[in-house]
């Protein structure tokens, strides 16, 4: 009597593992409520073509592992010179999140060298290319926004920046 007791146990513990395994318990009937109406369309075909090309045949083999890789240093589609710029223009104020996948990064209050108002920004770099369209600026005071001519100064400064660090990748 024990031992169909005990293989009861194990082929229910057996099927709860398999379920699990397979996200069974994990559905949920509202998950296309997160994606925006419109989009989830679009982001499959995304997802299709970088698995498998525009014309349906995979873009990579099991060889690809041994390939070196296009660039290393490339973590999310922001472009890496307008993010290493907008660090080192904004060097004064500390950094309180960045997030290299979104492209955003965001600061505390502080005070720029010379200065006695506080401000605090918020960066968003939108494009992996190095273009204006590509930087996202906000800047505020503890009083409240600043004027658009010291937002437009500071993206600037960011994109001359971001242009000398290309250059002096291109020396190299």
């Amino acid at each position: 009597m024990t031992f169909r007791r005990d293989m009861a146990r194990i082929s229910l513990l057996g099927s709860v593992l398999a379920m699990a395994g397979c996200g069974w318990f994990d559905r949920r009937e509202d998950d296309t409520a997160f994606v925006p109406p419109g989009n989830a369309e679009a982001a499959q075909r995304n997802i299709e073509q970088e698995i498998y090309g525009r014309d349906g045949k995979p873009t990579s083999t099991i060889w690809d592992i041994f390939s070196e890789r296009e660039d290393a240093g490339r973590v999310g589609a922001v472009n890496r010179y307008i993010w290493d710029a907008s660090l080192d223009v904004l060097d004064f104020l500390p950094v309180e999140s960045v997030d290299p996948f979104t492209g955003v990064i965001a600061t505390g209050f502080g005070t720029p060298p010379g200065g006695g108002q506080s401000y605090r920004a918020t960066i968003y770099v939108s494009d992996p290319a190095l273009d204006a369209r590509s930087l996202n600026v906000a800047l505020m005071t503890r009083a409240g926004p600043v004027a658009g001519s010291t937002t437009r100064a500071v993206e600037d400064a960011i994109l001359t920046r971001a242009r000398q660090l290309r250059a002096q990748d291109g020396d190299l």
